[in-house]
């Protein structure tokens, strides 16, 4: 087994349309994920898991599937998606039909790398179903000697800006009493807030990431957009347990055909 950390890159709400010139207050999503994903081409030329955490689509449509799978392509990553609360769970799965995209346990090395799927149909607030709970709980108790990251797509936890609490993971409590279970749980991952964050409990790093299309401002009462470029998480799992993680962002020349007057998305 390799003694190398694995590198995963998350790619989070790009928010693509199934029209290719489909624009999300004002900025053109298929251009945005394309640049984004040049930019990871770039920087991280060896990805042991690509991990796309919710949002892939705007309007749940399958061709907005099938442009990001395209787009993604030349990272030539094996890739795990996981569903947003702007996606259609059934065109999703029919966009993943015969590949592995949506196995919700993955491991690589010594770590376990879990997604959950926290969205509800015509609702944009989290909930994780029992059986997401049990699967999760099953897939920690199998795996005692592995370092596990769990990604899904709400926040469980405040990220400083009120207008977004109403929209997050609603039963947070039971997952994190599920997770004070089990030691190994090293890193939650999610999306959804379009910026980033970090936090520490105990062990356990929680991040947020960036959007690949749009950003959301921090610290904000009410919805308000960040002039910040779109950007991409990348992680390196040592096989310690330990982590790195940091924050990359393309050019901002892009951001100037976003309407900072939107008051919602």
């Amino acid at each position: 087994m390799s003694t190398q950390p694995l590198l995963l890159v998350q790619l989070t709400d790009p928010h693509l349309f199934a029209e290719e010139d489909g624009r999300l207050l004002g900025l053109a999503t298929t251009d945005s994920l394309q640049q984004v994903v040049e930019l990871v081409g770039k920087e991280q030329p060896q990805i042991d898991l690509l991990l796309a955490t919710g949002d892939l689509a705007q309007d749940g449509s399958l061709g907005a599937y099938q442009r990001f799978a395209q787009i993604t392509a030349p990272l030539c990553a094996n890739a795990r998606w996981t569903a947003g609360n702007h996606d259609c769970l059934q065109t999703l799965q029919q966009a993943c039909a015969e590949t592995d995209r949506l196995e919700a346990v993955t491991d690589i090395g010594h770590w376990r790398i879990i997604l959950l799927n926290s969205s509800v149909p015509n609702e944009a607030y989290g909930w994780l179903q029992d059986e997401q709970l049990t699967l999760l709980e099953r897939a920690l108790n199998e795996a005692p000697t592995r370092h596990c990251l769990i990604a899904l797509h709400h926040h469980p936890v405040d990220v400083g800006c009120a207008w977004l609490s109403p929209i997050s993971l609603r039963n947070a409590d039971a997952l994190f009493a599920l997770l004070d279970r089990f030691t190994q749980v090293r890193v939650l991952l999610w999306g959804h807030v379009h910026q980033p964050f970090a936090q520490k409990r105990g062990k356990l790093h929680l991040l947020g990431s960036p959007s690949c299309c749009i950003q959301f401002a921090a610290q904000s009462e009410d919805f308000n957009v960040s002039v910040e470029a779109p950007g991409y998480r990348w992680l390196r799992l040592h096989q310690d347990g330990q982590i790195e993680s940091g924050i990359s962002r393309i050019d901002s020349a892009i951001c100037h055909s976003i309407d900072l007057s939107g008051q919602g998305y």
